[in-house]
């Protein structure tokens, strides 16, 4: 590795290191109990998936340049210089693990691998080391951004051949517009993924709810995020904070897509707005009466996206919109908080095939989980783990449905 190139990593290195960051560094004792909480290491049981040894990856470069002891002995503290080698380590362990934060739940003293990791994924960005494919997805997400004048039309007449679907689900008044956009002062901007899967659904819940709301011109998901890289996350995000604040909206759904969700979340601090998940905004018509809905057969287990729960805090939504809607509701774990992760998250399901070894293998404890539901159907509210999981159904042969919650409200909804 050159010289400057080291030089400029180890700036950005720099530009990471928090108190919270070094605390995170310095504070993991080695005790072993983040070790079962990973699902890759709970289905492989190979060491160099374990939490803390990822960690390890990052915290002995850190050990090696950042601190008095790894600059005079670093071989005493197993301090590791910033070498190309180190890239490929550093990469093995971003990319191996999914951000679920199960391990931080687990570790006493509430050590943050995931943020630790984030280090290893701005270094490999700046040594232009990142996965091809999310860069690329990133890079075009920012592109539509700087264009979308020009891709207004073919967004617009993708978005009417949608309208008679979303009617089967529920009607609309007359003149009222199935599918509406750009509504200045709407009470919501609902900002869906590209597909008709993330739009119909969730517009005939809007609508039979009497919801005042607008279509996004942006698709949710911010592979600035996956990839690591805050600029391009910054950039992905803020072309829907301009949207909202050129509309005057009063508040930002997001769609069924975990990454998108937590990343608005803490990011869109400060603006006139507030930002929710669809789930938050089905629970509350339920909670408020705005629709009614029957009761669906077949017995149902529910998948918590990490990025969504664990990283979020919605739990209670999920399953109150269940509880509404389904005759047999069978949880997937004890304690919604320990649920195991699907293993998609991270960016792995945005780099399909090159990580689907990867991802079946790792998912094995899943599998397992799913499978022991005794449940006919998965649900989820991730796009991600959706993915994911429908990957393990067929990979394991579990015989199981995979579905979208808000699909699933979609179909409950009903006028008595």
């Amino acid at each position: 590795m050159e010289a400057s190139v080291r030089d400029e990593l180890l700036r950005l290195f720099g530009s990471k290191l928090t108190r919270e960051m070094v605390l995170n560094l310095e504070t993991c004792s080695r005790c072993g109990l983040c070790t079962p909480a990973c699902h890759a290491y709970a289905s492989l049981s190979q060491p160099r998936y374990a939490p803390a040894y990822r960690a390890e990856v990052v915290r002995r470069v850190y050990k090696r340049h950042f601190t008095a002891q790894g600059r005079l002995l670093p071989a005493l503290g197993e301090a590791k210089p910033l070498t190309d080698a180190a890239l490929e380590e550093l990469r093995e362990a971003a990319y191996s693990c999914t951000g679920c934060r199960r391990c931080m739940v687990c570790c006493p003293f509430g050590v943050d691998t995931q943020q630790i990791l984030s280090i290893a994924k701005l270094l490999l960005v700046g040594a232009q080391a990142e996965p091809e494919i999310l860069a690329m997805l990133a890079d075009v997400s920012i592109a539509k951004g700087e264009n979308i004048d020009a891709l207004k039309a073919g967004f617009l007449e993708g978005v009417k051949r949608l309208e008679a679907k979303v009617v089967e689900r529920w009607r609309v008044q007359a003149g009222a517009t199935p599918i509406p956009t750009e509504v200045e002062g709407a009470d919501m901007l609902y900002v869906a993924l590209a597909g008709a899967h993330s739009i119909i659904p969730a517009a005939a819940v809007f609508n039979a709810a009497g919801e005042n709301w607008s279509l996004s011109f942006f698709e949710a998901v911010n592979f600035g995020a996956f990839v690591g890289d805050p600029a391009k996350t910054r950039r992905i995000l803020d072309r829907i904070v301009h949207e909202a604040r050129r509309l005057g909206v009063k508040e930002v759904c997001i769609c069924e897509c975990g990454t998108a969700v937590r990343v608005a979340k803490q990011l869109s601090g400060g603006q006139p707005f507030r930002v929710v998940s669809l789930t938050e905004v089905h629970a509350r018509y339920l909670r408020e009466g705005r629709i009614r809905v029957k009761k669906l057969p077949g017995s149902f287990t529910y998948h918590d996206p990490c990025q969504i729960a664990r990283n979020g805090g919605v739990y209670d939504e999920p399953r109150l919109i269940l509880g509404s809607i389904v005759e047999d509701f069978r949880e997937m774990s004890p304690d919604p908080r320990y649920n195991w992760c699907c293993g998609g998250g991270g960016g792995l399901v945005a780099m399909g095939e090159e990580t689907l070894d990867f991802r079946m293998r790792s998912s094995r404890v899943k599998a397992d989980q799913m499978r022991e539901s005794g449940a006919d159907v998965v649900v989820t509210a991730c796009e991600n783990c959706h993915t994911q999981l429908d990957n393990i159904n067929t990979h394991y042969g579990l015989g199981k449905d995979v579905k979208f919650l808000s699909s699933l409200l979609a179909e409950a909804l009903t006028d008595r």
